[in-house]
């Protein structure tokens, strides 16, 4: 009898245990989510915990797991802390410490070390574009600017233009002989930067740049390609969601008419819903299926979890205020936040580098085109699902139980 009382016990408390943490995942999704032109109240927490990560070594072992993968793990802090000292103007001092921290990490040489010297601009289109928007973005939080900080900035956006001067094609080298346009974006959307800063130097380099995209769009999606020939910028892969929505955060600051109508197809095309529940991002166009790889991670449904978490940032770079909360509301569903004195991680904190994408995405904002209006709305059955699911749930443990009582009440 003991044991039976024991192992009933057991099972209610399991049941108990189980049934709060489905209800706390029904909180998480349906609690309000802060608006594109705000921040997350955990933002900090975020932060935190990324750079102690990174002070522990993080950012050497994602080198080991893809080839930016130091690289962006200090780009993006950086980049992350910039965008929260704008929003909030009484940690601007610490974003500037930290944000050159991240800068100065860029510019060493185990920065530089995966990238080739040889290439124009020097070591390569990704490098340089990276390194010069977060030089750039530093330069935005305001306060005195150093002059050597400025003559810098300007000196290697002057290289950037050189280099897209001098080639027969919009997308320039990364590594040698291989070119993503996505790297190209971010570079000229660190020129734009540029001449919002320091007036206008490169707008031609900007426009010419433009027009060039236009006539090497994927043709199968009227989108910007996802990676190309480097000697002419011909199309070697269509369009996927990894290099897309690194895009579509920053093709607003180069040319927002342009970045609208790439961002509704983009949207149109990508947006997905497997089995009812979403949104989410497939790595490929929908009806069109592919592998995963290193960008993307494994496709669970053709959704890509990494372009899931861009596709946050994208859609408040944009205005989309209703996808950027969704995407937002189920991060915290399904990321497994774990909130602790002074930090906040996801998934347990196993993967620094994807709490530093989402930080950097949760707190996306313009540097130098306006806030996009003009929101587009989801279905508004979305969340129903997750609900439907969290319930029954929450409900599981106490079926039989139930079950149990209802039958002895009918046989008596």
């Amino acid at each position: 009898m003991r044991r039976f009382a024991l192992a009933r016990w057991t099972f209610r408390a399991v049941g108990i245990v189980v049934t709060i943490a489905f209800l706390v995942g029904a909180a998480r999704l349906v609690w309000p989510q802060p608006g594109v032109d705000e921040q997350p109240a955990d933002t900090y927490r975020q932060l935190a915990f990324v750079r102690a990560a990174i002070d522990r070594g993080a950012d050497v072992s994602a080198q080991q797991q893809f080839p930016e993968g130091y690289f962006f793990l200090n780009a993006l802090y950086g980049l992350a802390w910039v965008q929260a000292g704008r929003t909030d103007p009484s940690r601007r001092d610490e974003a500037l410490r930290e944000s050159r921290w991240a800068l100065q990490r860029l510019e060493s040489e185990q920065g530089r070390a995966a990238f080739d010297p040889s290439l124009r601009p020097g070591h390569g289109i990704f490098w340089a574009g990276w390194t010069n928007w977060l030089h750039g973005a530093i330069l935005t939080l305001g306060g005195t600017w150093d002059a050597e900080d400025v003559w810098r900035f300007s000196d290697r956006s002057a290289e950037i233009a050189r280099a897209f001067k001098a080639s027969e094609t919009p997308f320039l080298e990364a590594y040698p002989g291989q070119a993503w346009p996505v790297d190209s974006t971010v570079a000229i959307a660190s020129l734009r930067l540029h001449d919002r800063l320091l007036g206008t130097w490169f707008d031609g380099v900007a426009v010419r740049w433009l027009a060039a995209v236009r006539q090497r769009l994927d043709p199968a999606t009227g989108l910007l390609p996802h990676q190309v020939s480097p000697k002419d910028g011909s199309l070697l892969e269509s369009a996927r969601a990894t290099s897309q929505t690194v895009i579509l955060r920053f093709l607003p600051e180069i040319d927002p008419d342009f970045a609208k109508s790439q961002y509704q197809n983009f949207r149109a095309r990508f947006l997905s819903y497997p089995a009812g529940f979403g949104p989410a991002i497939r790595e490929y166009p929908e009806g069109t299926d592919g592998p995963g790889d290193v960008d993307s991670g494994p496709l669970l449904a053709g959704i890509s979890l990494s372009a899931t978490v861009v596709g946050l940032g994208a859609a408040r770079v944009n205005g989309d205020t209703s996808l950027a909360t969704a995407l937002g509301s189920a991060g915290e569903l399904l990321g497994a936040p774990l909130t602790l004195p002074g930090t906040k991680r996801y998934a347990l904190g196993l993967l620094p580098i994807g709490d530093d994408f989402l930080v950097w995405s949760a707190t996306a904002r313009p540097l130098v085109a306006a806030q996009p209006t003009g929101d587009s709305d989801l279905p508004w059955w979305w969340r129903v699902p997750w609900l439907a699911l969290l319930t029954a749930g929450a409900l599981t443990p106490w079926l039989r139980p139930l079950y149990v009582v209802l039958r002895r009440k009918t046989t008596r």
